[in-house]
């Protein structure tokens, strides 16, 4: 009986795991570029048929066949569980926030040993081949052999570069996430994982940079003849001698896009806050699902009052990481190696958010009820302007209960507040904690046990893991409760600010466990992620604000409403208030704008209600996205903030 050829083997196993992946995390196939992938998986094909031939052993042969086979069962089963779980991809860059795993590795066993049965579906082939692997051939490749299947991978790899011009100038079509885009998400919706993979390990060893490429802004200020009745918040930079100056034609090219970039007006709520005190959270997992009177009654007064924004969103993007540095430094987390840079704390933020509140006479504290270490606080706090730091293992413990999981969001409230709200001025950063997974039961999550007989006896009915988050959830009211009650029976409440927003969604819940807790149906890309951005002050009327914000807009309109001195231009975030149009982006480069949704998968833009636009301004939309994004990563990768404010 003749044997299988060891080539249809791998390219029939390929084709069915890709499509596999595909149907797991997207529930279809369509989302890929099929034509391409199946060149590109012939091309893998003949290269490991090539090294599964190399010895004169069949065994020899047999052996690196299992190796490399097993490796990529693994893979595609390692994407499938961190990003069904995680929501986020694995990229060679990925192991500089690996510590979002290893960290809750417990949790990451159990997760894993959920997906089981889809992990089987990726190891059949495999294992197949070895149960049948009489019926396959293992037999040695002698040179000329080789060298015609090499000629053949490499005729295939010209059909593949063919292939890719076909509809080139779609906008992320093949042609463009090869050469002109880099995005791992779009990447794998639109190649597959082996095809990303072999992009990924391309760039990491040969490096990518994508171009700027300019066009007319339809976010820009309206109407720029009439006479400015506001100036910009800009500092006084020289760019065009910066320009002269600099030979690094990166550096140079990010000096022109930001001399180019004419910042964002001054407004009517500029200065409103002037000289009042701030403390800022970041609310672990805390999304407008949580909110609800019956159980979280303080959040519902502060979302509902105060400045109310209708179209806040908090793009999820590598976890607490991703969401943390968009909120703290008003720029988009592009990839996990500017998250690995950031977090280094050797990053130049002249404009950090704690610097900027020092220069204005404030005092700074930021608190955090996890170890200092996750995340590198301790380190990339320090390179935004916080001299003081207090967390679990750094004197936390002292003051509360640091032996739980998760901690306590009302204990740290409690054990921190005296020690600066008798001070003149205060900006204070809370990292919380309370609302963090497990949301399996009551039992495996202790915010939610705590708050469990209180949250039954509201009457709400809801399934068992979104009554744990929403009882977890229970916590940070009982926190912000504490909080206002505190600064009331100091007299610092009219003369403090509180400003909340959640670092990510709660990803550990399905979409429809999302949708159980929502008052509309959301999809899994972008309204997943709307939320809340709390802005508030006891003496303030309630402004609704309806233009789409995000979390990289969060600093440059805290700046802006507390009159601080900065430069709009060098964030990639722009002030809510400001009369520039808002824009959120999202991991796969989906957009919202104040006239409608780009779903960069399908290329579709639903317009709002009553909206028309022509596809000239989806398309500079696009682009407009790609170059915020694009330079995000510029600025961290070129630690440019030390180059321009000196």
């Amino acid at each position: 009986m003749k044997k299988i050829n060891l080539f249809l083997v791998f390219l029939i196993s390929f084709i069915y795991m890709e499509f596999i992946y595909k149907i797991l995390i997207y529930n279809n196939i369509f989302r890929l570029s099929i034509i391409n992938m199946i060149i590109f998986l012939i091309i893998i094909s003949l290269i490991f048929s090539i090294l599964c031939g190399l010895f004169k052993s069949n065994k020899a042969n047999k052996i690196v066949y299992i190796i490399l086979f097993s490796l990529i069962c693994i893979w595609f089963s390692a994407q499938y569980v961190v990003k069904s779980y995680f929501d986020f991809y694995i990229s060679l860059s990925t192991f500089q926030v690996a510590d979002q795993v290893t960290d809750f590795m417990g949790k990451a066993v159990i997760e894993t040993l959920r997906r089981i049965p889809g992990i089987i579906l990726f190891f059949v082939p495999f294992v197949g081949s070895l149960i049948f692997s009489k019926y396959i051939s293992f037999k040695h490749n002698n040179w000329r052999q080789a060298l015609i299947l090499l000629c053949i991978s490499i005729g295939f790899a010209g059909v593949y570069i063919g292939s890719l011009f076909i509809n080139k100038n779609a906008t992320y079509s093949p042609y463009v996430l090869n050469y002109k885009v880099n995005d791992i998400s779009l990447s794998m919706e639109n190649l597959g994982v082996l095809n990303t993979f072999y992009l990924d390990t391309k760039r990491a060893i040969f490096g990518f940079e994508e171009k700027i490429v300019n066009v007319d802004n339809p976010l820009s200020n309206e109407d720029e003849d009439k006479p400015k009745v506001y100036s910009y918040n800009n500092l006084d930079i020289d760019f065009d001698t910066l320009i002269a100056n600099e030979t690094n034609s990166t550096i140079k090219s990010m000096h022109e896009y930001f001399k180019n970039d004419p910042g964002t007006l001054q407004n009517e709520y500029t200065g409103m806050f002037k000289d009042k005190n701030l403390i800022l959270f970041m609310a672990e997992s805390f999304n407008e699902v949580a909110v609800k009177k019956e159980i979280t009654p303080t959040l519902y007064k502060l979302v509902n009052s105060g400045f109310v924004f209708n179209n806040f969103y908090t793009p999820t993007i590598f976890s607490t990481i991703g969401g943390e540095f968009q909120e703290l430094t008003g720029l988009y987390a592009s990839g996990t190696d500017i998250l690995g840079k950031f977090r280094s704390g050797n990053i130049s933020f002249p404009q950090g958010v704690a610097t900027k509140f020092k220069e204005a006479g404030f005092k700074t504290y930021a608190y955090h009820n996890n170890f200092a270490s996750f995340q590198s606080r301790n380190k990339y706090l320090p390179s935004l302007g916080f001299d003081y730091f207090k967390a679990c293992s750094t004197g936390m413990e002292k003051i509360m209960n640091c032996n739980l999981w998760p901690r306590s969001d009302l204990e740290m409230i409690n054990a921190t507040v005296d020690e600066y709200i008798n001070d003149e001025q205060f900006m204070v950063f809370y990292a919380s904690n309370s609302g963090h997974s497990s949301y399996d039961n009551f039992n495996a999550n202790q915010m939610a046990k705590k708050n469990k007989d209180e949250y039954l006896a509201s009457g709400l009915n809801y399934s068992t893991r979104v009554a744990t988050y929403l009882a977890a959830n229970m916590e940070l009211d009982k926190a912000l409760e504490a909080l206002i009650k505190k600064l009331e029976e100091a007299g610092r409440l009219d003369d403090t600010v509180i400003a909340l927003v959640g670092d990510h969604y709660p990803y550990e819940l399905s979409i429809s466990e999302m949708n159980e807790m929502a008052t509309y149906t959301k999809d899994e890309i972008v309204e997943v992620n709307r939320s809340n951005f709390i802005l508030w002050n006891n003496a303030m009327d309630t402004i609704k604000i309806d233009k789409v914000g995000s979390q990289i807009d969060v600093i440059p309109t805290i700046y802006n409403i507390f009159g601080l001195n900065y430069d709009s231009r060098l964030f990639i975030g722009k002030d809510i208030l400001s009369t520039e149009g808002g824009l959120a982006m999202f991991g796969n480069k989906s957009w919202v704008s104040d006239k409608g949704t780009y779903f960069s998968s399908s290329g579709k833009f639903v317009p709002r209600d009553g909206v028309e636009v022509d596809e000239a301004y989806v398309k500079s939309m696009n682009q407009i996205v790609l170059n915020k994004i694009n330079m995000s990563t510029k600025i961290i990768n070129n630690n440019y903030y030390s180059k321009v404010l000196k």
